[in-house]
């Protein structure tokens, strides 16, 4: 229903934003990190997510798509709500989320509040066999990249390809991304950011 909502910040609090459109104050859950780039009285986008139950319709706001990419992820896995998405997007970044979920790392996870060891497990299990069955795309779609490749990282290449399609990109993309990136070198991170970087401009 709504992509994106665009305008003046016109109030902050702990996890919310209200971003005024025309006269109206729409009222946005958001992240820690999300909230780190919006000042009030200064125009802000945030991509929008709205979520829908029979008593209540609540809209997400953040700062960016891979912010949003993720915090989407995360609601579709068995037992984690928006709050608990929240939570973790607040803890890391969704680069961290990626690597949290291609390396097995469960304790980076837990670091969010209210996300214990049981619900880390499922995240990182639920997600690492989406990405194997090729059901994470650009799209958010059925297929990675459109084609249904399985993914099965065995190298640092592979993990920051695997990583990059956690947060949304297809194969075209992050094989653009990472050419000419030095993944013998550089730590996963490192590739992982240096391949961001280059998508970005």
């Amino acid at each position: 229903m709504f992509y994106y909502v665009k305008g003046p910040v016109a109030h902050v609090a702990p996890y919310l934003a209200v971003i005024d459109c025309g006269g109206v104050g729409y009222a946005c859950h958001t992240t820690n990190n999300t909230l780190s780039y919006l000042k009030k009285g200064e125009t802000a986008k945030l991509f929008t997510h709205l979520n829908v139950r029979e008593d209540v319709m609540e809209l997400y706001g953040f700062a960016t798509e891979n912010e949003l990419n993720c915090f989407r992820l995360l609601i579709g896995v068995s037992g984690v709500g928006p709050k608990a998405a929240l939570s973790i997007l607040s803890a890391t970044t969704p680069e961290g989320l990626a690597m949290s979920i291609i390396t097995g790392d469960e304790k980076s996870l837990t670091v969010a509040q209210g996300i214990g060891k049981k619900i880390a497990q499922r995240i990182i299990l639920e997600l690492k066999d989406k990405l194997a069955k090729g059901q994470i795309s650009a799209s958010g779609g059925e297929s990675y990249g459109g084609t249904g490749v399985t993914v099965i990282p065995q190298n640092k290449a592979s993990e920051a390809a695997a990583a990059l399609a956690v947060l949304g990109y297809s194969q075209a993309e992050v094989a653009v991304a990472l050419k000419g990136v030095d993944v013998e070198s550089l730590e996963l991170e490192e590739i992982i950011r240096h391949a961001l970087k280059r998508m970005v401009k």
